[in-house]
């Protein structure tokens, strides 16, 4: 369900709406309160090490526990994507990604206790030192070491990380793990 179909009452005024009303931006008929309910920013990354195996964590929670997943998540107010994918890495692996460069950006749709959120998630690429020794933290059953080009799409958590994962697929350049290609050379 769609955020606005959560309201059953003007956040501003408590004027009760219809039943089964919704709309997009939320508007109140009785004082004029008008919200908009705006796309949430995700982002993730595929860190790549020299031999061209890419970091995975399968999740351990709701939505796609089980699945795999590049680290990432939700940004926070205030922060930038980089900053939050740097972010998200601490809190699930237990060290930040340098060195990114941008890959795609790709709607989603996240749903999460009965609401469906609509989300545009940004990807990035960074390239691994070698030494990093990522841990199972906050929401990650398990860390993976995979490559990237041979993964299964469909154990891929999101449609979206799919979605990168196909572009990365095409731009990554075969001579350097974790470079791309620039993007008018993409490979077929």
């Amino acid at each position: 369900m769609h955020p606005s179909q959560k309201f059953r009452y003007c956040p501003a005024c408590g004027v009760p709406f219809p039943a089964g009303w919704a709309s997009q931006p939320l508007d109140c008929g009785s004082c004029g309160f008008r919200y908009y309910f705006n796309t949430t920013c995700a982002t993730a990354a595929l860190l790549v090490r020299s031999d061209g195996k890419a970091l995975f964590i399968r999740r351990a929670k709701e939505p796609a526990k089980d699945k795999l997943a590049m680290p990432g998540g939700f940004v926070d107010e205030g922060e930038t994507a980089e900053e939050g994918v740097r972010r998200e890495f601490v809190e699930e692996v237990g060290f930040a990604p340098e060195g990114i460069g941008f890959l795609c950006s790709q709607t989603n749709l996240y749903f999460y206790k009965d609401v469906t959120y609509p989300v545009l998630d940004f990807f990035f690429v960074a390239r691994a030192r070698g030494d990093e020794v990522p841990e199972a933290l906050d929401g990650v059953a398990s860390v993976h070491w995979l490559d990237p080009l041979t993964v299964d799409p469909d154990d891929i958590a999101f449609p979206s990380m799919r979605y990168a994962l196909d572009v990365y697929r095409r731009r990554q350049d075969p001579l350097r793990p974790g470079f791309l290609l620039p993007e008018g050379a993409m490979r077929d």
